[in-house]
């Protein structure tokens, strides 16, 4: 990010049609400096988060059992900081022990939806290699949208 030629704060204040329009190094250029300060970013705020996480999490967990929970939300001070402390749940699920369970539902008769949320999806390179006769059986089932576009520059430098 050494010798900038348009800031950040003039990246926010021009249109979309105005940073279209620049030449093509300035475009390589702010291109190169945002994911630069992306991951600068990124690392700044892995770093805090972990010094908070130091300095105040285990009086936030404590305060959490105190209230007896071990997720949630709960709200400590430090002098005149407020600090808010969220701790999520996080749940996984082994899905091989559930394929097993829902076999076993399946086999006494009832319906594994009343139990288990199943989401069914084929992988697209399975699908894009299936004979036109099997895709066709899909093809009714099969919905393709288009994800965000990226972009990714380069300047060749004479």
């Amino acid at each position: 990010m050494n010798d900038l030629t348009i800031f950040p704060a003039d990246i926010v204040a021009m249109s979309t049609g105005q940073l279209a329009a620049l030449p093509e190094r300035q475009k390589a250029e702010i291109d190169k400096n945002l994911d630069e300060s992306l991951d600068w970013l990124k690392k700044a705020r892995a770093k805090f988060d972990a010094a908070l996480d130091i300095a105040y999490g285990e009086q936030a967990r404590t305060a959490l059992r105190e209230s007896g929970r071990d997720f949630g939300t709960t709200h400590i001070d430090d002098g005149a900081l407020h600090i808010k402390f969220d701790l999520p749940k996080k749940v996984s699920w082994n899905q091989q022990q559930l394929a097993e369970i829902a076999e076993r539902i399946v086999a006494s008769g009832e319906k594994v939806d009343a139990y288990i949320d199943v989401k069914l999806s084929v992988s697209e390179s399975r699908f894009t290699n299936w004979p036109p006769a099997l895709q066709q059986q899909f093809a009714a089932a099969r919905t393709v949208d288009s994800g965000k576009p990226s972009f990714t520059l380069s300047l060749d430098l004479e």
